[in-house]
């Protein structure tokens, strides 16, 4: 008995899907692709139209998973942090994955509209007040330097923090940012 025999897209779509996070966009060719899915460069091209095209599309974080909408505002602080640290490997890797391409044309693109979608704009949708906007992009800042901190840096002190030390005490700075 045969074992069923992946279609060429799919097989493509998995080696990309494992490739980029570890070895960035810049550092994954075409053929890089090809040969982890066992198939010929020029059907990467044909399937996905570039490699920036193929990034684009495996490179996404689950926008509807940021718990910004549920619950009480005036506990979301704590929520999102321990949210945001305690991520699977695959969320990491999409991050860090997108902040290494973003000097590409398509990715930095792909970069802002997550940032708006993914954090901005529901949070946004919460606050009240005339500073609302700027409130919800210094939160969104204040978030983003901690995951750099943590995965692009490599703070070690960060890393070995205890965990719900860290919670409470971004969770508070992020909470002063929210609450007017």
């Amino acid at each position: 008995m045969t074992t069923p025999r992946v279609p060429a897209k799919e097989s493509i779509r998995a080696a990309a899907a494992k490739l980029f996070p570890v070895k960035g966009y810049t550092g994954t060719s075409v053929r890089d692709i090809a040969a982890e899915a066992g198939v010929d460069p020029a059907l990467v091209i044909r399937h996905y139209g570039s490699k920036e095209g193929l990034f684009l599309e495996i490179m996404r974080v689950d926008e509807s998973a940021p718990p910004l909408l549920d619950g009480p505002l005036e506990t979301l602080g704590e929520r999102f942090i321990d949210y945001v640290l305690t991520p699977d490997d695959e969320v990491r890797g999409v991050f860090l994955a997108l902040l290494r391409a973003s000097e590409s044309e398509g990715v930095a693109p792909r970069l802002r509209l997550m940032h708006e979608t993914a954090f901005v704009a529901p949070l946004l949708s919460r606050l009240e007040g005339p500073d609302a906007e700027l409130r919800a992009r210094l939160a969104a800042a204040l978030v983003g330097g901690l995951l750099y901190s943590l995965w692009v840096v490599g703070d070690e002190q960060l890393l070995a923090a205890d965990h719900a030390d860290l919670v409470r005490r971004y969770g508070a700075l992020l909470q002063s940012l929210i609450t007017p």
